[in-house]
């Protein structure tokens, strides 16, 4: 066996295509987009190359044939957070059933993130945002995966376990049917809010995407940048990707509420472009973008997906989530276009997004893992993530 850098379009091909090939005996299985994948690796797409570094490597047999692929990168806001020792990453892990070709692949990424100074690395997971490619398929095999969802055989678990990794958090998705009614207690606070004119609850507009990215922005840099478990983001950033999405994006499931205007709270779903893509093969030229615009138009995609939830800390505990969610309710049951929600996943680290979910009535759907390898459990003891903590402002 052997290991190839990825520099040229032959090895840039084995790495997009053996994700594909490990996954072809399971029918659920949905190819990301194939110029997706590459922006994650394009310093002028990828931001986080100002604050860091990637490499990524095939693995060959010695016939010449790819049987796995693998990444390695770190950057300043992941590799301290939480710990006094710099932890990197790995991701885009995909290899056959052969332990030996796992190993190679996680100690070529492994002495790569030494070199660069890491004691550490988590994974599988994203050189980006956590709602792509974060965690390791264990449970959800039987379902075709939400848009950015990372898919993957059932045996990648013992590879990485084999390898030395240990869990360290677990991402649960929960599911709901969107025609069932939600418990009581939703609908006695949603009527609570809806009798005081100070608060409110509106869905999105497409003419004012610079209002609602600034009320973005508010809600979500007062409910989570203060956890330490995101930085902080800007307007810019977040107008940039409502017009990205702007193609598929439904206003009536884009939620915010208000107090005396202010945003306090908001609910971003979009339906789950997944149930577009996989007609694609990892491609969206012209004539599969034609093809998604009359999906579209038939709306022939009855499933959601949720993108972003939050609540300023000072309104958590007053119910604002279910007024918020009681509100889209009922549009969505006035409408009827979607069947099927899923929400985009809840570490176990974070209990009160995971109860939040358990009110809806919501069912687990599947289960990631992300994984911590430490090179020297000696200096640094394996400790699993801890518990976020929620503070009053």
């Amino acid at each position: 066996m052997r290991m190839l850098e990825i520099n040229t379009a032959a090895t840039q091909k084995c790495f997009l295509d053996i994700n594909a090939f490990v996954n072809k005996d399971n029918p659920n299985y949905i190819r990301p987009l194939d110029k997706e994948v590459e922006a994650v690796f394009d310093p002028l797409k990828n931001k986080l190359f100002k604050e860091g570094n990637a490499k990524r490597w095939i693995a060959q047999n010695n016939q010449g044939e790819c049987i796995g692929r693998i990444a390695a990168f770190y950057y300043d806001s992941y590799k301290n957070k939480g710990t006094e020792y710099p932890v990197g990453c790995v991701g885009f892990f995909d290899c056959i059933n052969d332990q030996a070709a796992a190993n190679l692949l996680l100690d070529t990424a492994k002495q790569w993130l030494i070199d660069n100074g890491m004691e550490a690395m988590d994974g599988p997971i994203n050189f980006g945002d956590r709602d792509k490619w974060w965690g390791l398929m264990v449970n959800g095999y039987d379902r075709q995966p939400m848009y950015g969802m990372s898919f993957n055989p059932s045996y990648y678990e013992q590879l990485l376990t084999q390898y030395g990794f240990a869990n360290y958090y677990n991402q649960y998705y929960y599911r709901t049917n969107l025609l069932d009614p939600l418990p009581p207690k939703f609908k006695e606070r949603f009527e609570k809010f809806k009798s005081k004119p100070a608060y409110s609850a509106k869905y999105l507009e497409l003419n004012k995407l610079d209002k609602y990215a600034t009320d973005f922005v508010t809600v979500y840099n007062a409910a989570w940048a203060q956890h330490g478990e995101a930085k902080a983001i800007t307007k810019e950033a977040i107008l940039k990707l409502f017009n990205t999405l702007k193609p598929v994006m439904d206003p009536k499931v884009i939620w915010f509420a208000y107090y005396n205007e202010e945003p306090i709270a908001m609910f971003i779903n979009i339906p789950d472009v997944n149930q577009y893509f996989k007609y694609f093969n990892g491609q969206l030229g012209l004539k599969e973008k034609l093809h998604l615009l009359w999906m579209k138009w038939n709306k022939q995609n009855s499933q959601l997906t949720g993108l972003a939830f939050g609540v300023v800390p000072k309104y958590q505990a007053l119910g604002i989530d279910s007024f918020l969610i009681y509100s889209c309710y009922l549009l969505l049951n006035e409408i009827k276009v979607y069947k099927e929600y899923e929400m985009g996943w809840a570490a176990d680290w974070n209990p009160i997004m995971v109860n939040i979910y358990k009110s809806l009535g919501a069912k687990p759907s599947r289960q990631m893992v992300t994984y911590r390898y430490i090179f020297d459990p000696h200096q640094h003891p394996f400790e699993r993530h801890p518990i976020m903590e929620y503070k009053a402002s």
